[in-house]
């Protein structure tokens, strides 16, 4: 089974269609946001995967009533912490690197997933500890995001 992972779009849509685009052509057969879409406009291309879509709040996240009642239609969306158990593994999802280190370490999940830094990061150190970087590319230039193939436990960053 393969997951779409994803982060800190901040309103940028046609990263998010390419983000998208990309997810169907893996085959993914869910996708985790990790925080930061801002305005709920920007979920409307997620709507296009034909998949579940899981996430989380991040800290630039304004409009919360909105996002969640338009999530809704996508999957589940949590406020602070997302606990799944997909193709067999546990995963959890925050978007604070301050909370995903100690669930990394505390051998309760096979996958760790954040955001809020913008920056991409995979450790492996117990559970996978990831952060797919930015599909917005507003700070660091670059729009990624990343496919875990949950069997392997194999990471694959995507150029957007």
């Amino acid at each position: 089974m393969k997951l779409g992972v994803m982060s800190d779009s901040h309103d940028n849509v046609p990263a998010v269609r390419s983000a998208v685009e990309a997810f169907r052509g893996q085959a993914v057969a869910a996708v985790v946001h990790a925080g930061d879409f801002i305005s709920p406009f920007a979920l409307d291309p997620l709507a296009e995967l034909g998949c579940p879509v899981h996430g989380v709040f991040g800290n630039n996240d304004g409009e919360r009533v909105v996002l969640a009642e338009r999530f809704r239609k996508l999957g589940e969306l949590q406020p602070n912490l997302l606990e799944l158990n997909l193709g067999g593994r546990r995963i959890a999802a925050v978007h604070y690197p301050e909370l995903a280190i100690p669930l990394s370490a505390s051998d309760r999940f096979d996958l760790v997933i954040y955001g809020h830094t913008h920056r991409l990061d995979e450790r492996r150190d117990g559970a996978v500890l990831l952060n797919p970087g930015e599909v917005g590319g507003w700070l660091t230039g670059r729009k990624t995001a990343a496919v875990v193939d949950l069997g392997a436990m194999s990471v694959e960053i995507l150029e957007l």
